[in-house]
């Protein structure tokens, strides 16, 4: 098997614990290193690496792939460097900050034959992967109204100085939120419109920090939430149908396991505890049921998996640059909305 020689644009807490533990137990992939611009540390974790002084010192190396996990309004310059030099990309999300960057990196990777994923890592959590079982098996019926909620408590301002400058790629709603629009769109396709309330809620902030999108289709609608000033937490997804409901708390346990030094496997790695199983209430079969469903496992390895793959078998990606391009489109849309105050059509 010939591996995919892939390196890091940055080793901070996305590299080190998204994408690093990974790639390193993926027998498809070789970690040649990452760019590291001033503390020096991917070498203490993988002492066989190299630790790149410079972006153009990477890109000259032979290197088949590139995670761009820098802040996000470095994105669309770095992956643009990392396609017009000839490598594959892994694009963190949010995926750029426009909709028109996100449509030029797209047209870029295509034109020169290359790969372009997004890494929303989040269709792989333990919890939606479940929600996503429950839609598709139909036990709900129609589907009326869908809740996602991606909430915290924490009033005080990150001590990264790039979250919370005000800048095109800081706020909640491109950093949580392409979470959740992503995760809407995997289940329920683009939206007709959107309404979106984005606003500052903490003392001192220069950036959004809660949102309420509403994304209207034609027969029903899904609200997407996060703020950071939940201290009793909602259920992360709610969803009602015809016949039924089914709620479930966030759960996925594999952010955690990781930023405490945990290694994936494939066997018992993203595994929820059983008390945070979520609650379908429905009928089948004419008989009314209410009950808890067991949690699917979580893994992000499967995303990796997929990107080895779209890149030896020459298939599409796990997230296409398509997809990015369309929760670029709905992030901009309610920026459009809340500032108006009306909704927007697409």
């Amino acid at each position: 098997m010939k591996k995919i020689k892939t390196a890091l644009l940055s080793y901070g807490m996305s590299g080190k614990v998204f994408h690093a533990p990974f790639l390193d137990i993926h027998p498809g992939f070789e970690l040649l290193g990452s760019w590291e611009r001033s503390k020096k540390l991917i070498q203490e974790d993988y002492p066989y690496v190299k630790s790149y002084p410079s972006i153009d010192d990477l890109l000259a190396d032979d290197v088949d792939l590139v995670i761009v996990n820098t802040p996000v309004g470095t994105h669309y310059e770095y992956a643009k460097k990392v396609l017009l030099a000839g490598k594959h990309a892994v694009v963190e999300k949010a995926f750029t900050t426009t909709v028109a960057e996100a449509e030029e990196l797209a047209k870029i990777a295509h034109e020169k034959g290359l790969k372009l994923a997004v890494f929303q890592n989040r269709r792989w959590d333990s919890d939606f992967k479940t929600i996503q079982k429950i839609i598709n098996e139909g036990v709900l019926g129609d589907i009326v109204e869908a809740e996602f909620h991606f909430d915290r408590y924490n009033p005080l301002l990150s001590p990264k100085a790039h979250k919370e400058t005000a800048n095109d790629g800081a706020g909640v709603l491109k950093d949580l939120g392409p979470h959740i629009i992503d995760q809407a769109i995997c289940l329920f396709g683009s939206p007709k419109s959107v309404f979106g309330d984005v606003r500052i809620t903490r003392e001192n902030s220069l950036v959004d920090d809660w949102f309420d999108l509403l994304l209207i289709y034609d027969d029903f609608r899904v609200r997407l939430k996060a703020g950071f000033f939940v201290r009793e937490a909602n259920p992360a997804y709610t969803i009602h149908g015809k016949k039924g409901s089914f709620l479930k708390p966030r759960g996925d346990i594999q952010e955690d396991e990781l930023k405490i030094g945990k290694k994936p496997n494939l066997e018992s790695w993203g595994k929820e505890p059983d008390d945070l199983q979520g609650i379908l209430h429905t009928e089948i079969d004419e008989k009314v049921i209410r009950e808890k469903v067991p949690t699917l496992q979580g893994n992000y390895f499967s995303f990796f998996d997929g990107v080895f793959n779209s890149i030896t078998n020459n298939v599409a990606e796990p997230v296409t640059a398509q997809d990015g391009v369309k929760v670029m489109q709905i992030i901009e849309a309610a920026i459009a909305s809340s500032a108006q105050r009306t909704v927007i059509n697409f």
